[in-house]
Formats: structure tokens, C-alpha cells, sequence
């Protein structure tokens, strides 16, 4: 094995391992975190509870095994929004030949750009009190204009190709062009931007719930554990600690993951260039080929 394909693959190993904990903790943890037992004294270590108690004097433990669920299919559900929004508005915006359609698409998604993402969900939760699926909601519409702006720059290089012009001119239908081909030639850039979004998802979700929105102030979640238990830091750093660290391991694993997936698909990429497109007639040099032709 050669070195970068086992740095490739150490790579993809690491972030496997990494963002596997997190996930596991926060899809099975509830099936084995049992009953609650009756609280005791806050901020304690010791006395039957592993990692101690939190500020009400609930087990750490168990509320760590029950507080990765909403977090993550809160981030799980606001990236897939997004993107369902935004991947019909970029693609219709790249390819119409209308001016003004473009405009009606892309301008009201500028304006909305423009606000901050985190104030635009404290601006939301002034006027009602989101739940989980408000607060995915929310957090879905703040990233569908940047979502929808990548889409459509992507969308406009592959649409601009003489290939998309051929199916045009064939007759071919908007739906064959937008996801037969363009939809295709940017799977990759989407792929990237996927592993990018969810990590920033998933800090935007964490820092809302950490500022009370979505959530209740004494809900089983890792980001309110960490607002929540900070007060007793340094007499029982665990419900602190150890929550803060699955956040972590989550948004640091999929970017490792996302990047080593990449990674492969460009060398695969790369091989099969070289080895259909860039083989024979193709790989040799002008001089060579001048040479060859000589008498």
C-alpha cells in the first residue's frame, strides 16, 4: 500500500471511529439508559452515578445516553431541508433563460442572506416558542440561501457545457437536463458542501440549544447540559465535559469522514481519466507521437 492511500485510508479509519461514538451514543443510548432514579445532591461524584450528577441531581450518564438524539436528528432533519429547498431553486435559477425569474428566485434569498443566522433564529423565537422541529425549521431556513447559491454556481458551470446545449437542441426535457446531467456533474461539489453544512448544522443547532431555543432549560440534550451544568465546572466537571466532547467528536468525524470520502472519489476519478481517457494516443507527448510518424 502506497502512502497516500494509506494516509487516505488512516484517514477514513479515524473519522469512522470518531464520529461513530457520538452516533451510537445518540441512536441506541435511550434503548439502554434505563429508568431515571430518584435525583440526589447536585454536583456530586461518586455514590452509584459514574459520571456524577448535574445541577438537579439527575445521573450524567444517563442523561448523556438520552441527550445525542435530539441534537442529531435535529441536524440530520435541517440539512436535508435545506437542501430540498435549495437544490430546485438553484438548479431552476441556473438554468432558465429568463431574467426575471432568476431575479424573483435568487434576490429574496440575497436579502435574507444578509441576517446573521443565529439572529435570525433568536429574531424567530421573540414571536413564538419553536420546538424541535420549529428550531429545524429554523435553523434549515438560515442555511438555504447560502445552500442555494452554491447550488446554482454549480449548476451555471455544468449548464454552460456544450453537452447541456446538444440535449437542448435534441429536445430533451428541463427535467433530463437539470438531473440527467447537471445534477450529476455536481455531485461531488455537493458532497463537499454536505460534509461542510452539517458540521456548521450541527454547531448552530448546539448553540441554540444552548441558548434555550428549541429545547426546554432542563431537557436531556447535550448542548443544554453544557449551559446548563456550567456553573458547577469545577466541582463536577463531567456534566461539562463529557458532552462537550461528543459535540466535538460529532463535528470533527464527519468532516474527517467527508474529506477522506472526497478524497477517494478524486483519485478514482483521476484513474479512470487516466486509464479510458488519458491512456495510449492520449498520454503520450506531441514530441513522441512526431517522432513515431517519421519515416
Amino acid at each position: 500500500m502506497t502512502k497516500p492511500k494509506r494516509l487516505r485510508t488512516t484517514r477514513f479509519a479515524l473519522g469512522v471511529t470518531v464520529v461513530a461514538i457520538p452516533l451510537v451514543l445518540a441512536l441506541l443510548g435511550p434503548l439502554f439508559a434505563g429508568e431515571p432514579g430518584p435525583r440526589t445532591v447536585s454536583f456530586t461524584v461518586g455514590d452509584g452515578h459514574w459520571l456524577g450528577t448535574d445541577f438537579v441531581g439527575r445521573d450524567v450518564g444517563q442523561q448523556v445516553l438520552h441527550g445525542g438524539r435530539p441534537v442529531v436528528l435535529t441536524a440530520l432533519a435541517a440539512t436535508a431541508l435545506a437542501y430540498l429547498v435549495a437544490l430546485p431553486v438553484g438548479l431552476a435559477g441556473a438554468l432558465t433563460h429568463r431574467r426575471r425569474l432568476e431575479e424573483l428566485l435568487m434576490r429574496p434569498l440575497d436579502v435574507l442572506l444578509a441576517v446573521p443566522s443565529l439572529l435570525l433564529i433568536l429574531l424567530a423565537a421573540t414571536v413564538f416558542s419553536p420546538g424541535p422541529v420549529g428550531l429545524a425549521l429554523l435553523v434549515a431556513l438560515a442555511n438555504v440561501p447560502d445552500a442555494a447559491r452554491l447550488v446554482r454556481a454549480a449548476a451555471a458551470e455544468a449548464a454552460a457545457r456544450p453537452a447541456v446545449e446538444a440535449l437542448r437542441m435534441q429536445g430533451e426535457t428541463w427535467w433530463r437536463m437539470a438531473v440527467g446531467y447537471v445534477g450529476r456533474s455536481m455531485l461531488r461539489t455537493l458532497a463537499a458542501d454536505a460534509g461542510t453544512r452539517l458540521t456548521g448544522v450541527l454547531y448552530l443547532v448546539a448553540t441554540a440549544a444552548f441558548l434555550g431555543v428549541g429545547v426546554a432549560p432542563d431537557a436531556a440534550d447535550w448542548a443544554v447540559m453544557v449551559d446548563r451544568n456550567r456553573t458547577g465546572l469545577f466541582v463536577q466537571p463531567w456534566a461539562v465535559i463529557v458532552p462537550t466532547l461528543l459535540i466535538v467528536a460529532l463535528t470533527t468525524g464527519t468532516n474527517l469522514l467527508f474529506d477522506a470520502a472526497l478524497d477517494r472519489g478524486e483519485r478514482q476519478g483521476a484513474a479512470r481519466t487516466t486509464e479510458f481517457g488519458g491512456s495510449g494516443e492520449g498520454v503520450r507527448s506531441r514530441t513522441e507521437k512526431e517522432k513515431e510518424a517519421r519515416p
